[in-house]
């Protein structure tokens, strides 16, 4: 065996979606800044990204969060998220995925019953609070970043649907919250695969039709994802965030939920202290607590607190042979999807 480059990885999961977090073999990135970080590996060099989420050894059906020292110091820890088409500046179940890891695996002690973890994100500083019983971090409560509503009601026009009404909206990254019936679906197990499709379509239309800009951070200038709603009942939602290339988020979304309470708030629907229920496609549960509202900018916004639950379920070490020709890893469309 002749590795150039070796990572060890932890296995963590959030409600069903695939979280890993890599805790060694990455000293460092270059940036001064956790924004700057990112940035640098989707524009610079995506070799990691691309070495541990395409295929042989990653799959669509997963993130990986790169640990990182903190460039604040307040922070315990930085961290990104890599993702199929990208490293992206948040993701709630990703958060909780590298909470879960940090504590269970000894990298920041444990206090129980609650332990506090300050991260880094290129989006902004994230506080969790990590609720621990018997050596065990039972469930992870993040306070977001501020989210906001950049606009409601935008009509979209497409070929397939006709014109359709989406939110813009920030929660972390920016979303495209589209009430699911107007595609004709339901969020349920067997339309993940359409759910998927449409999301990624409905994706490029947005952004070729919508411009948004973080008014703090403007290296955050697209719409990152679609996500399908659809209310239960008056503080509970079903949600199903769409992946590129084409997949579903298995969790209900943290970051997504957020940028949905933006939306809420925004109408009058929720007021400070109420907490909502965010579901997902396979029926796993966040809670989403308006704490308080500030402002981003000239935005009014909306301060989330989102509480979800997350398991450790292996560790591995991964490495690169100098020989391999598919080290750059690859994509299919079998599985991948039409946007690969």
């Amino acid at each position: 065996m002749r590795w150039k480059k070796t990572l060890q990885m932890a296995d963590v999961h959030c409600e069903g979606e695939v979280g890993k977090v890599i805790t060694g073999g990455v000293i460092d990135v270059p940036g001064k800044t956790m924004l700057d970080k990112m940035n640098y590996i989707n524009e610079v060099d995506d070799s990691l990204r691309r070495f541990v989420v395409l295929e042989p050894r990653g799959s669509l059906q997963m993130s990986v969060n790169l640990l990182l020292p903190p460039t604040r110091p307040e922070a315990q820890a930085g961290f990104i998220v890599l993702q199929a088409d990208k490293a992206h500046p948040m993701s709630g179940s990703n958060c909780i995925c590298v909470v879960t890891a940090l504590l269970e695996l000894g990298m920041i002690e444990m206090q129980e019953p609650q332990t506090s973890v300050v991260l880094d994100t290129p989006a902004g500083l994230v506080t969790a609070r990590a609720h621990c019983e018997d050596g065990r971090c039972v469930s992870v409560s993040l306070d977001m970043v501020p989210s906001f509503v950049e606009q409601l009601d935008v009509t979209l026009e497409t070929a397939e649907f006709g014109p359709i009404k989406a939110d813009i909206a920030f929660g972390g990254v920016y979303y495209a919250l589209v009430d699911v019936e107007q595609v004709g679906l339901t969020i349920a197990p067997e339309n993940a695969r359409e759910l998927a499709t449409q999301g990624v379509r409905l994706k490029g239309l947005i952004n070729r039709q919508v411009s948004v800009c973080h008014p703090l951070l403007k290296e955050i200038n697209e719409v990152a994802y679609v996500m399908f709603r659809n209310r239960l009942e008056s503080h509970t939602w079903q949600t199903c965030t769409t992946l590129p290339p084409g997949r579903v988020d298995r969790s209900p979304c943290g970051t997504g939920s957020s940028a949905n309470l933006a939306t809420l708030s925004a109408r009058g629907l929720v007021e400070v202290g109420d907490t909502l229920t965010s579901r997902s496609t396979i029926g796993g549960q966040f809670k989403v607590e308006l704490l308080g509202k500030t402002t981003v900018g000239d935005r009014p916004a909306v301060l989330p607190r989102v509480t979800g639950r997350a398991w450790v379920y292996g560790l591995h070490q991964i490495g690169i042979d100098p020989d391999d020709p598919l080290s750059a890893g690859f994509m299919l469309s079998d599985t991948w999807g039409e946007g690969f």
